[in-house]
């Protein structure tokens, strides 16, 4: 597909309709959330909403939303009452969309000027694309470039279930989530669940409502800190004060969840019975190869439960 001499409808014109949506959600954010905002003011394709959904921050956040949010007509500021956490904070953010595409982003990365323009060209052209997400440049707490990242998620497959399957097969760094989808496309899935890799089930259900494109231009810029998500991404302790602001752990039932998020996709999708089948039986396979992993955390979350409900509480 050629989108060079194509651009989308009203890019410029501040009276039209916006045709996407971009949700921020941010959780005591200060140091580099400034960045990620300008990326996205600076766009080339203007006509958006942009809503940053502060998730009780208790930092400088809330300050730096409502300064951008008092500057600029396009700039939306909601705060949650309480932390809901990470999952919780990218659902409520996408629930307040109301154009035809919607955009994640996040607090600590940034994005080339021509992300939003390049991606809806894409999009307007084939109805069939459901995501057009750009190449990712890997930089460090200084914004410095470290890697670039290839994935090989450009599915233009006709057939939803071997779409599902390049997902499962070559995911690994989940950036897709981040890229440009039709916001239709999005309420048909079950979005994040409370689990880590919650991002994995989700574009791996998205992928059955439709193709994926990958741009050829490095435009997402993702910054690797000890703060972010991905730093420790074998580490419980790291992913629970990420994930839902606590020194809690894992939650419970954790793995069985990560596995039923796959399930539970196909299972809602519209595939045929047979098409269902064959994922459920590769799903199957995926749960043997895990299975003393999961028989060991469900012993020990069910124990853990049992423990808790049994102890008498000092007075």
């Amino acid at each position: 597909m050629n989108t060079s001499a194509s651009s989308p409808p009203n890019a410029t014109n501040p009276a039209a309709e916006p045709m996407i949506t971009i949700g921020l959600p941010c959780y005591n954010s200060e140091k580099y959330l400034a960045q990620s905002i300008e990326s996205l003011l600076n766009q080339t394709y203007r006509n958006f909403i942009l809503i940053l959904s502060d998730n009780a921050s208790t930092d400088g956040t809330a300050e730096i939303c409502r300064r951008y949010a008092a500057t600029d007509a396009r700039v939306r500021y909601v705060r949650n009452p309480e932390n809901i956490g990470m999952s919780g904070n990218f659902n409520s953010v996408f629930a307040l969309a109301q154009t035809k595409y919607f955009k994640w982003a996040t607090a600590d990365d940034f994005w080339d000027s021509e992300l939003l323009a390049d991606a809806l060209a894409v999009l307007e052209a084939d109805a069939d694309v459901v995501l057009c997400y750009p190449r990712a440049v890997l930089v460090d707490s200084d914004g410095v470039e470290q890697s670039r990242y290839e994935d090989n998620l450009h599915l233009m497959q006709a057939d939803p279930v071997a779409r599902f399957l390049a997902v499962l097969e070559n995911l690994h760094l989940v950036n897709h989530h981040l890229g440009v989808m039709r916001t239709d496309a999005i309420r048909r899935t079950h979005l994040f669940g409370k689990h880590f890799g919650a991002d994995v089930g989700f574009v791996a259900e998205l992928s059955l409502y439709g193709k994926f494109y990958k741009l050829p231009k490095y435009q997402l810029f993702r910054r690797f800190h000890p703060d972010s998500s991905s730093w420790l991404r074998g580490s419980e302790d790291h992913q629970a004060r990420r994930f839902f602001a606590t020194n809690s752990r894992r939650p419970l039932f954790n793995t069985w969840r990560f596995h039923w998020a796959f399930c539970q996709g196909v299972l809602g999708s519209p595939l045929t019975f047979a098409g269902k089948v064959r994922l459920l039986y590769s799903l199957a396979k995926d749960l043997y190869w895990d299975r003393k992993w999961l028989a060991l955390e469900l012993r020990h979350d069910l124990l853990s439960q049992w423990k808790k409900k049994t102890t008498v509480p000092v007075k």
